[in-house]
C-alpha cells in the first residue's frame, strides 16, 4: 500500500512537471511565431532564452493549474481504467491532454479571452493537448506496477 502510494505521487508529479515544462516551452514558441509572422527574425539563441524564461517564470501561475487539472482528470481516468484495463495507456494520454485542454477553453469561458495567447490558435491548443498527453503518459509509465523477479 505505501509504495503504491508513493509511485502514485511521484507519477503525478513527474506527470505535472513534465506537461509544464513542454507546455510552457510551447507557449513560449507560439508567441515567438507570431513575431516572425511580423517579418521579424528570431536566432536560434532568443527561441532558447524565450524557452528558458517562460521554464522558469510561468510556475506560479500555470504549473498548479495544470497541477489541478491533473488532479481531476488522472482520477477520472483511473476510475474508467477499472473497467477497461487494457485502455489504461491511452486513457492516461487522453486524461493528461483534456485536462489542458481544459484548462484553455475554461479560461477562455471566464476570462472571454485565452489566457495564453497561443492558444487563440487550434495549433496551440493541439500544441498544449500534446505536453498533457506528454504528461499523461509519463503518469501511465512510472505509475505502473513492476512485477519482481526472483
Amino acid at each position: 500500500m505505501g509504495n503504491t502510494i508513493v509511485r502514485n505521487v511521484g507519477s503525478f508529479l513527474a506527470a505535472v512537471i513534465a506537461a509544464y515544462v513542454l507546455g510552457a516551452i510551447f507557449v513560449s514558441q507560439g508567441n515567438i511565431a507570431s513575431i516572425v509572422a511580423m517579418d521579424f527574425d528570431v536566432s536560434a539563441a532568443q527561441r532558447f532564452d524565450a524557452a528558458l524564461h517562460d521554464v522558469r517564470n510561468m510556475t506560479a501561475i500555470y504549473l498548479p493549474v495544470i497541477a489541478v487539472s491533473y488532479l481531476i482528470s488522472m482520477p477520472v481516468a483511473t476510475f474508467i481504467i477499472k473497467y477497461v484495463p487494457h485502455l489504461r495507456m491511452i486513457l492516461y494520454v487522453l486524461a493528461g491532454a483534456a485536462g489542458l485542454v481544459a484548462i484553455h477553453l475554461i479560461l477562455k469561458l471566464v476570462l472571454g479571452i485565452p489566457g495564453i495567447a497561443p492558444t487563440r490558435t487550434i495549433v496551440g491548443l493541439l500544441a498544449q493537448a500534446i505536453a498533457g498527453g506528454v504528461g499523461g503518459y509519463l503518469f501511465h509509465v512510472i505509475s505502473m506496477k513492476r512485477s519482481v523477479s526472483n
